[in-house]
């Protein structure tokens, strides 16, 4: 277990030592290449992780085949299709490396042994589930009905990681706009004014 996760559950303030040194061993560190899945669609939900390095991006593949990306995780988050691994349905969207990660996965079989040891992962469960909400009502508010050039200017002053780390085909897809879109923003913010 590395130390980027224990530090993220003390960081938390709802584990103590012992809780968390016990929380450890049921966390396995799984090693995956850019575009290895974490979690394929239409597959049962197994598993919950949280990504020490690297990155992922949850999407859904609709009728053309396109991917319709969500969101991207990175190191310090927490990743799974929260809904269908509490219920073990299947997943109604794939979680994908874009970058080569590690994750610490716990089972979700483990995942509830936990929860009955140590009460005050609740807590932890209920902040994380509270920030995936955030996540997604700050993605509808802020990308739907807007203008390309605005969005993508959003997330330069909201979210520069997404702009240094996520390939321009997977950042055009989720601001909801074509490839050539996005460069045509990135040309109008970037370019210099001239009289």
């Amino acid at each position: 277990m590395t130390d980027v996760f224990k530090n993220y559950l003390s960081s938390t303030g709802e584990l103590s030592s012992g809780e968390i040194n016990f929380s450890a061993q049921f966390f396995k560190p799984i090693r995956l290449k850019k575009g290895d899945f974490f979690i394929r669609e239409g597959e049962i939900c197994r598993h919950v992780g949280f990504i020490t390095s690297g990155a992922v991006k949850a999407y859904a593949v609709d009728k053309e085949g396109e991917e319709n990306i969500t969101c991207f995780k990175f190191e310090n988050e927490f990743v799974t299709s929260f809904q269908e691994f509490v219920a073990q349905e299947k997943s109604r969207r794939s979680i994908r490396t874009i970058e080569d990660s590690v994750i610490y996965a716990i089972s979700y079989v483990d995942y509830q042994y936990l929860l009955g040891q140590v009460t005050a992962w609740n807590g932890i469960i209920k902040s994380v589930i509270g920030q995936e909400y955030s996540q997604k009502e700050r993605y509808l508010l802020n990308y739907n009905n807007k203008s390309a050039v605005d969005k993508y200017r959003h997330v330069l002053s909201n979210e520069p990681m997404l702009v240094q780390r996520v390939a321009t085909q997977d950042l055009a897809s989720y601001l909801g706009i074509t490839q050539r879109s996005l460069t045509r923003a990135k040309g109008q913010i970037h370019r210099p004014n001239v009289l």
